[in-house]
């Protein structure tokens, strides 16, 4: 089976693109980075693109340019790479629909809490306000709603009462730097799929908080 061509969509220090850069080099994943994008330059994710000889691409916003067009344009630099996956990772942006439905199933997001709790930002204080017991991150498919695809994935972390939102986000990229990988590893071995609307593990739909969830 031939390699899957991943891309990479960054915002800013690319944590979790280096972790999956590293499975990828291990041979994890059966497949390779081929493009990072960044929506800003001078960030240090396009720094770990460079030292791994990806190729990078900085498509930045341009005042008052519509949403629409702006992700025509990031859908022609990725359409150049002919790319089999879109892996968002910190991308600090919200897609139009047309650019979500041109990788229908075939795009991922990692965001910081046990969705469909705290969808947007924030999610770490909005934890710790709620005087939450546990806290996480979860892998799931981009829809068109935001933050509300089908979760392939969640890992979960204990909250403190001595937690600050910095501690928590910490204990949590570590969560994130393991599953992520796992999940884009799945992928790239055709083991998991989006089939209407909902997350496909080996044939089976996965339930609403993903695999192995409790």
């Amino acid at each position: 089976m031939s390699k899957a061509r991943i891309a990479v969509l960054i915002s800013g220090n690319g944590s979790n693109l280096q972790a999956i850069l590293d499975a990828c080099q291990e041979g994890e994943i059966q497949g390779d980075v081929v493009a990072v994008i960044s929506n800003k330059a001078e960030v240090y994710g396009l720094t770990r693109a460079s030292d791994a000889g990806v190729a990078s691409a900085v498509v930045a916003a341009q005042p008052g340019e519509a949403r629409e067009a702006y992700d025509q344009r990031l859908l022609a630099e990725l359409q150049q790479h002919q790319v089999d996956l879109v892996v968002l990772a910190g991308f600090m942006r919200i897609l139009s629909e047309p650019f979500v439905e041109a990788f229908e199933g075939r795009m991922f997001n990692i965001h910081p809490s046990l969705l469909p709790k705290y969808t947007g930002l924030h999610t770490h204080q909005r934890a710790l306000d709620a005087g939450d017991s546990e806290h996480g991150c979860s892998v799931h498919f981009v829809t068109a709603e935001l933050d509300g695809g089908p979760v392939v994935l969640q890992a979960k972390v204990p909250v403190f009462e001595e937690d600050s939102a910095e501690d928590l986000a910490e204990r949590v990229h570590t969560q994130e730097h393991r599953i992520y990988p796992l999940v884009v590893k799945w992928f790239c071995e055709g083991r998991l799929a989006m089939q209407q609307g909902q997350a496909v593990m080996d044939g089976s739909v996965l339930p609403t908080a993903g695999y192995a969830s409790d």
